[in-house]
């Protein structure tokens, strides 16, 4: 276990999507963060005190966080060097990035002579089995988006939230570095090798009798040619009943590629729609999740009421509107139950 409270790492990073990590922990696990580190280039901020790393120590950090995000997952000198200061100071070092910190020889080192901990978080289990498609028991969403990085953990979250406060039975299932640090377990999917992707979603979520929901945590975009494999397994292995389609309205082009333009919101409900019926024919659309965070109130509110109308399904920004009305609609669609759960043979 990654020993809390967390000190969360911003480093130099002044992209929004860059500290993804950081944000989605200090939303979603507020009290298990103290402060953040920060250098003076970077102009984001979390909202939470900036520490040094004796400064968290001494507020009770006991881990320091590398809650960034960037291309390929890579850890640079600096990002090395303070980590290897983090230890120093007295902390464990987390992280999700693709480079290990197992494999940087500086940090073994410190972490060995100092008695602290190192957890890569991206690590999958060693028994992922390939995927065999067979239907299995139990209701299942899959939130998935027009681009990378478009809301669909927090969409997710969103409807955990919401599900539990309703009486209703749900599980967030995380398959991104984020999403297994705030959940404390999950599949870090694309450390996945291609063959076993599906597999592992089959085994992040088996079949469950009591009539609740796994609300799985989305991947990539099928219109994004460097991760639409991901979200191709992802879809299959996941066999889902329903589909949330989550979008940024102002994104003027997919995530790193701004020679490729953004999908459409229909073009992409029905792509998905039919890959996902590889394993699950009777998959249909729940709704449609929009980050309005760079709209006025009642420029969000607009955009919300015509995508609706637009799609014929509930659409909101699930964390600054709520998720009630596809709660609504997910109660009217599979309550009871849409088609007799089969158990995995």
């Amino acid at each position: 276990m990654i020993a809390s409270p967390y000190l969360l790492y911003l480093g130099h990073v002044n992209d929004e999507v860059g500290i993804k990590t950081s944000r989605g922990l200090a939303v979603f696990r507020p009290d298990d963060c103290v402060g953040e580190f920060r250098h003076d280039d970077c102009e984001l901020t979390l909202g939470l005190p900036r520490m040094g790393f004796a400064e968290a120590v001494a507020a009770g950090a006991r881990t320091l966080v590398l809650g960034i995000a960037n291309a390929g997952g890579k850890m640079g000198d600096d990002l090395v060097r303070d980590a290897v200061a983090a230890i120093e100071a007295g902390l464990d070092v987390a992280s999700g990035l693709h480079n290990r910190l197992r494999d940087e020889p500086a940090l073994v080192e410190t972490a060995g002579r100092h008695g602290r901990t190192l957890h890569d978080v991206r690590d999958p289990r060693p028994d992922i089995p390939i995927g065999n498609g067979k239907p299995r028991a139990g209701k299942r969403l899959l939130a998935v988006g027009t681009d990378c990085s478009v809301g669909k953990m927090y969409a997710t979250l969103c409807l955990e939230r919401a599900m539990h406060a309703r009486g209703m039975k749900a599980d967030f299932r995380a398959t991104g570095q984020t999403g297994i640090l705030i959940a404390g377990s999950g599949v870090p999917l694309d450390a996945v090798i291609a063959d076993f992707i599906s597999g592992a979603i089959e085994q992040l979520s088996p079949p469950r009798d009591d009539d609740g929901w796994d609300l799985i945590e989305g991947q990539g975009s099928l219109f994004h040619p460097s991760f639409a494999g991901v979200s191709t397994g992802l879809l299959h292995g996941a066999q889902p009943d329903a589909l949330l389609l989550c979008h940024d309205p102002v994104r003027p082009h997919m995530r790193g590629l701004p020679h490729y333009p953004m999908p459409g919101l229909r073009e992409t409900l029905d792509a998905n729609l039919q890959v996902a019926r590889l394993t699950n024919p009777d998959v249909r659309a729940v709704g449609v999740a929009l980050n309005t965070s760079k709209l006025s109130a009642a420029e969000a509110e607009r955009l919300c009421a015509e995508t609706a109308d637009a799609l014929g399904l509930p659409c909101t920004d699930p964390f600054s509107m709520g998720v009630d009305p596809i709660i609504d609609w997910i109660v009217k669609c599979f309550e009871p139950s849409p088609r007799k759960a089969t158990l995995s043979l």
